[in-house]
């Protein structure tokens, strides 16, 4: 029998290396579910990682029915359920891309409004609390939760008892942090303040060498993202949204109380977070500081948040030469 060939991720890589999720990945594109169930099972309560590994194992398995086969060969275990309730929130997110010109990244509809049938949503709800109740200390479904309110018009009346419950599981996870930021945006269901002043009172709060502080950047690029939409890229003030005082007050924060605390051992989606500051420090002009930090980064190129500024690949390289001179 021939050997299979391990796939080989792209340079943007949305696994970040994790070559234990790059093959149970594409065992799930081809209809094998068994990978994706020791993947999870080595995982633990590795609530960090485990919560990575599932939204990019649900990314996959939206696309087909192998998460469905999973579940049904093996009923009592809740990890299937947890991927399938993850799978169902994401089917629901492409649906929504497909319906809008722009992708599900562009200008959106009034939120006041369901922004799919309010059935379809209701259904993925109640997937995602039967996996709440059957991994009753996981904080994976609540961040399904969270990420599922946004499609409510005005956002689901529990987002914020969800919320709760996903914090007494893990007070700092990540995505759950960074869900919680986009439903606050203008975008969705808040307003700019709204979103920073979540954005920096988590920062303030969360623990030295959290990556946390880098949600101040993610709160920077969704303001920026909101007024290209809005106003278009020669809106007043435009040209220093990034270098301002605020801007880098916020990036000395995220360098204080992250980087300089930083632990040996990566956590599952710093390289997004690194991604994030780095863009900050250059557009800031804060160059001494960036040339620290890229090294920690390497050649490990995200598309976000480079898109929303230029071609990704040809800033990323730009200033990967620049720095690491």
């Amino acid at each position: 029998m021939p050997r299979r060939r391990r796939p080989q991720p792209s340079r943007y890589d949305p696994t970040f290396g994790d070559r234990g999720l790059v093959d149970a990945r594409q065992d799930l594109v081809v209809g094998r579910w068994q990978g994706a169930r020791d993947l999870l099972a080595a995982t633990g309560s590795d609530w960090d990682r485990r919560s990575h590994r599932v939204r990019l194992l649900a990314d996959v398995a939206a696309g087909n029915r192998t998460v469905e086969t999973w579940q049904s060969g093996e009923p009592k275990n809740p990890d299937a359920l947890v991927v399938r309730a993850d799978t169902e929130v994401m089917r629901l997110f492409t649906a929504l891309a497909r319906q809008r010109e722009d992708g599900a990244e562009g200008p959106r509809p009034d939120t006041s409004a369901d922004q799919l049938d309010r059935a379809l949503l209701d259904r993925a709800a109640r997937i995602c609390l039967q996996a709440a109740e059957a991994a009753p200390a996981d904080p994976m479904p609540w961040v399904s939760l969270m990420t599922l309110s946004r499609l409510y018009g005005g956002g689901h009346q529990h987002t914020w008892h969800w919320w709760r419950e996903l914090t007494a599981r893990d007070p700092y996870h990540r995505e759950g942090h960074h869900q919680a930021l986009r439903h606050l945006s203008a975008r969705w269901h808040g307003s700019h303040g709204e979103m920073y002043n979540f954005a920096h009172d988590t920062a303030a709060f969360a623990p030295l060498g959290s990556p946390l502080p880098a949600l101040t950047q993610a709160a920077r690029v969704e303001h920026y993202v909101h007024r290209v939409a809005t106003e278009g890229r020669a809106a007043i003030g435009l040209t220093y949204h990034w270098s301002h005082d605020s801007a880098r007050q916020a990036l000395r924060t995220t360098l204080n109380r992250w980087i300089t605390h930083r632990a040996p051992v990566e956590h599952a989606q710093d390289v997004a977070d690194l991604n994030l500051l780095v863009h900050g420090l250059v557009h800031a002009g804060m160059i001494p500081e960036a040339v620290e930090v890229f090294p920690l980064l390497g050649d490990r190129p995200t598309r976000y948040p480079w898109a929303h500024t230029g071609d990704p690949e040809a800033l990323f390289n730009h200033w990967r030469t620049q720095l690491l001179a």
